[in-house]
């Protein structure tokens, strides 16, 4: 088990994520035994396993009790750890509600129907649908219409898709804008939705949503 142990945390801090269907990923997440040995492996290097069941993927994280030592080391504490500047974070906010807000309502929605229509005893075991199937892509244009001027105009926002892409939160398909490996894994859902559905945002982002297909694709 040793080696595997090994392998799997290299793989994790090389790669940065790993799909949860990849043979060591489905063994941390159903061996009870190997994800308590790889936890303790983590949490002597200050790191956490990230993984939840909606997301496809699995990644290492800063565990909550270093955060001050590792951010707030320096003369300001630091907002993350990757270079992003303010307004890179907005964008990443805003891009993660208008996508990881719907997927979960889609997901759970699914889930419930598929349970409500199963008859066997192990209808909750089964997955939770995944990909584009429940996580819709963004056009650039709509999101750009709405929200590019505040977040520095054209030519910021096109640079911080550009970073965000490159740290794995997005995919960028044909001027659309799709989820990454990392942006449901990163940002906390628990402490993050309440906060935007209760905010001033959460009215911004239900407009949005509500806009028809068609006028969301001219704009």
């Amino acid at each position: 088990m040793d080696i595997e142990l090994q392998t799997l945390s290299a793989r994790l801090l090389a790669h940065r994520y790993i799909s949860r269907d990849d043979k060591l990923a489905r063994r941390a997440l159903t061996d009870e035994t190997f994800r308590h040995a790889l936890d303790e492996r983590l949490t002597a290097c200050g790191l956490v396993l990230l993984e939840n069941p909606y997301s496809a993927y699995i990644a290492v994280g800063i565990k909550p009790d270093v955060e001050e030592q590792v951010f707030g080391a320096g003369d300001a504490w630091l907002s993350n750890n990757i270079g992003l500047p303010r307004d890179g974070i907005a964008l990443l906010i805003i891009i993660w509600a208008l996508i990881i807000l719907p997927k979960r309502e889609r997901q759970i929605a699914r889930r419930e129907k598929e349970a409500a229509q199963q008859s066997d005893m192990f209808a909750e075991a089964k997955p939770l649908p995944m990909g584009d199937d429940v996580s819709a892509g963004i056009p650039e244009s709509a999101l750009y219409a709405d929200f590019g001027e505040q977040l520095g105009g054209r030519m910021r926002f096109t640079t911080n898709l550009g970073m965000l892409s490159k740290q794995g939160f997005i995919s960028r398909r044909n001027k659309v804008i799709y989820e990454g490996p990392m942006l449901d894994l990163l940002l906390d859902y628990a402490k993050l939705a309440p906060r935007i559905i209760e905010g001033a945002l959460g009215d911004v982002l239900k407009q949005m949503r509500e806009r028809p297909e068609s006028q969301a694709q001219l704009i």
